[in-house]
């Protein structure tokens, strides 16, 4: 029985996504190409290098091997792109999403380097909202009987029902008497866009992470002033020049996710844990004294909420500058109280999906805006998210430079901002995420492990999978040559192989958790 002969992949001579499978199928060393893709595999656009991979000594320092990527499959070496953007790159948001949780489920119940004991401090998960810009089309359910939140059929209340609103000053309805299914489209849109503080929000946007910092400021005081009124000393710690530096005996760590809500103003979720000091260790982490409880956090977290402003500085479009301040909706929760919904890993999954999202809720999903491009998404006539883009255009107009650092501006006496020249110019460079700057997920120092300790232990168990010698150094002297696939037929191969792998990982560990609850059951 005769066998089609093996033909180098030639990816010009193929047309079509079939063709193009078909063709790569039947080329010569097939397997020895999936083997090549597989740290890329399930990547949407991975990133493609040329240069050459040394293996060095990890005592010596002598070159013990060295490779061309002429000599791989395709000339070329493939490397997973990493985005943690689920609309960008599903499959390396996945790996991201999973770091994500064990980053925020540690903080809360230890494993990985941190002591299990954090399992036994107070926490509580706080909501921070946005202030309302004007009147937008919401869904309001005010009684569920459900059992699936996330798959809610519940009646809503009508959006906003006014018997005497009449009209606003451009004529728009005041009222609406809808009741809004979860995915109709008008949720989020302002009831008048004329109405609507587009500019506001932005600025909001933009300075959102600056009002946090503030807050968490404001709860660390506030805890301190608690513990000198119930006569908790202060604990003091011997600094590298031999000196005592006098601190509060609690300090709070937290970990927080920014998510975007379908009017496009961020919202942040936070887990807030309360740690004692340890004046021999003062990075260990500790219970905090016995006098401080979850319900002196909670406190000190609603009081910040309430009591912390940000004054903007001077704009041409706004003189006295804008007030930036947390919305009336601010929602504190204890973690794992008795009888309560939220549990440590409800919270870490939580949290973890929208560490993956951006401005997907808005309808909007671009690159960073520039002149080029800017009139393809910003129009001061146009719909919501259109006008939010201008406005961002619009007001770094009066001091635009090139803003090469997102640093947070200083604080003045008065509460407000120094005014930098180019404290506004950055809300062109974040226009495409309608004002905001910050990072979607971050955390305290001593909150948890980081994403680089996750990363690395995940390289060390890949090199150990691979048989790679413990005293052998790879170093790679790479050169960036382009994003994505060769071929829609690649990317088609290389992500079923990836499929199918997880599909076999997961398999895998049900098998192996059966089999250890059979053992169990026989014990």
């Amino acid at each position: 029985m005769s066998t089609a002969p093996l033909i180098p992949y030639r990816p010009d001579l193929a047309v079509g996504r079939d063709a193009q499978v078909l063709h790569r199928a039947a080329s010569a060393k097939f397997s020895d190409w999936l083997e090549h893709t597989r740290p890329a595999g399930g990547c949407a656009r991975p990133i493609r290098l040329t240069g050459t991979i040394a293996a060095v000594d990890r005592n010596t320092g002598r070159i013990t091997g060295q490779l061309h990527t002429d000599e791989l499959p395709d000339r070329m070496l493939y490397k997973a792109c990493g985005n943690r953007r689920e609309s960008v790159c599903p499959d390396c948001a996945w790996v991201y999403q999973g770091d994500a949780y064990q980053v925020v489920c540690r903080g809360l119940t230890g494993g990985k380097g941190v002591p299990t004991s954090v399992g036994r401090h107070p926490v509580v998960f706080a909501t921070f909202t946005a202030p309302s810009f004007g009147p937008v089309h919401h869904r309001h359910v005010p009684r569920h009987t459900c059992r699936n939140r996330q798959r809610c059929d519940c009646r809503p209340a009508p959006c906003r029902a006014r018997s005497n609103a009449g009209t606003c000053p451009h004529g728009q309805p005041a009222a609406c008497f809808a009741r809004h299914d979860a995915d109709d489209p008008r949720l989020g849109q302002p009831l008048c866009l004329g109405c609507y503080d587009h500019a506001h929000q932005v600025v909001w946007n933009y300075f959102s992470g600056e009002l946090w910092r503030r807050t968490k400021q404001a709860a660390d005081r506030h805890l301190a002033a608690t513990c000198r009124r119930r006569g908790i000393p202060k604990v003091g710690i011997v600094t590298a020049s031999g000196k005592v530096r006098w601190v509060p005996p609690v300090r709070v760590s937290h970990g927080k996710v920014a998510e975007m809500q379908r009017r496009a103003a961020v919202h942040f979720h936070v887990l807030l844990r309360l740690d004692g000091v340890d004046p021999e260790d003062p990075d260990a982490l500790v219970p905090p004294p016995a006098g401080i409880t979850a319900d002196d956090l909670e406190d000190a977290v609603r009081d910040a909420a309430s009591r912390i402003t940000v004054t903007t500085p001077a704009h041409p479009d706004r003189p006295q500058g804008w007030l930036v301040a947390w919305g009336e909706q601010i929602d504190v929760r204890r973690i794992n109280a008795a009888g309560g919904e939220l549990t440590d890993g409800k919270v870490a999954a939580y949290l973890a999906k929208y560490a993956t999202k951006a401005t997907e809720a808005t309808g909007h999903s671009s690159a960073r805006l520039n002149p080029a491009t800017i009139d393809d998404y910003a129009d001061p006539e146009g719909d919501h998210v259109a006008r939010l883009i201008d406005a961002c255009w619009h007001l770094g107009r009066a001091t635009h430079t090139d803003m090469a650092s997102g640093a947070a501006p200083a604080d003045d006496r008065q509460g407000g901002l120094d005014a930098k020249p180019n404290i506004y110019a950055g809300l062109r460079r974040w226009a495409h995420m309608l004002g905001f700057g910050g990072h979607f997920l971050t955390k305290a120092r001593r909150y948890s492990v980081t994403f680089r300790l996750l990363r690395d232990t995940r390289a060390t168990y890949r090199r150990e999978e691979d048989d790679e010698p413990a005293d052998t150094l790879t170093i790679g002297t790479l050169t960036y040559i382009g994003s994505g696939w060769l071929t829609e037929g690649d990317a088609l191969l290389a992500n079923t192989a990836a499929r199918q792998r997880r599909e076999s990982r997961r398999i895998g560990r049900e098998e192996l958790a059966h089999e250890a609850w059979l053992t169990g059951a026989a014990a």
